[in-house]
C-alpha cells in the first residue's frame, strides 16, 4: 500500500492510525515541499517504521518540465528527506505516473528505483464515491499489487470513508500489508 502527495496535518496523521490499528506498513512517497512545511507529520511516519519515497519537491509535471529542471526538482526532494532521514533506498513516484526516457534514465543513474502502481484508488476524484473506491481497490488487488491512494486534502473525503474498509476487507482476507 502506498501515499502519495503528503505530508499533510491531520490527513496523513488519520492514514498512521488506521495503518497502526491494523498493524499495516506503507510506503509515502512524499512531496518536498510538505515535508518542509510539515516535518513533525514527516517525522511521524518515520517513526511508525513506513517506508519513503521522492515525489518531486513542487509535484512537477514531467512533460512539462525541463529536463535540468525535473531533476533538480527531484533532487531538492532528496535534500529534504535528508534532512530527516537517512535517504538510501532512493525509491521514487512520478507524479501522474509520467517519465521521458531521458529522465527515466538520469533517475536510475542517480540510484532511483522507480515505482508506480497497478491499483490505482481514484481517491482524489471528485466524481469517485467512497464506495467506488472500496470496489476499485478490493475487486482489482492481489498477492503483490501496488495499490496507491493519496494523503491529500483533494482526496481526503474519499480516503477517510474508504481506508478503513480496504485495511479490515485485507487483514480479513488474511493479507500482509507491507512497505516496499
Amino acid at each position: 500500500m502506498t501515499f502519495d502527495d503528503g505530508p499533510i496535518p491531520e490527513i496523513t496523521e488519520f492514514v498512521l492510525e488506521q495503518l497502526q490499528l491494523y498493524n499495516a506498513k506503507a510506503t509515502f512517497f512524499c512531496i518536498g515541499d510538505n515535508i518542509r512545511k510539515h516535518p513533525d507529520v514527516f517525522k511521524k511516519i518515520i517513526h511508525n517504521g513506513h517506508g519513503i519515497g521522492n515525489h518531486t519537491m513542487h509535484h512537477v509535471k514531467a512533460r512539462k518540465t525541463s529536463f535540468s529542471d525535473y531533476i533538480e526538482d527531484v533532487l531538492l526532494c532528496e535534500d529534504e528527506i535528508s534532512k530527516h532521514f537517512p535517504f538510501e533506498n532512493k525509491l521514487f513516484r512520478p507524479p501522474y505516473g509520467q517519465l521521458s526516457k531521458s529522465k527515466l534514465t538520469e533517475l536510475k543513474r542517480l540510484g532511483y528505483q522507480i515505482i508506480l502502481w497497478d491499483i490505482l484508488a481514484k481517491d482524489w476524484m471528485k466524481s469517485m464515491t467512497p464506495e467506488e473506491c472500496f470496489k476499485i481497490v478490493t475487486k482489482n488487488s492481489k498477492e503483490g499489487s501496488i495499490i496507491i491512494f493519496h494523503d491529500s486534502i483533494k482526496a481526503s473525503k474519499n480516503l477517510i470513508e474508504t481506508l478503513p474498509r480496504v485495511l479490515a476487507h485485507f487483514i480479513e482476507k488474511g493479507f500482509i500489508l507491507d512497505k516496499i
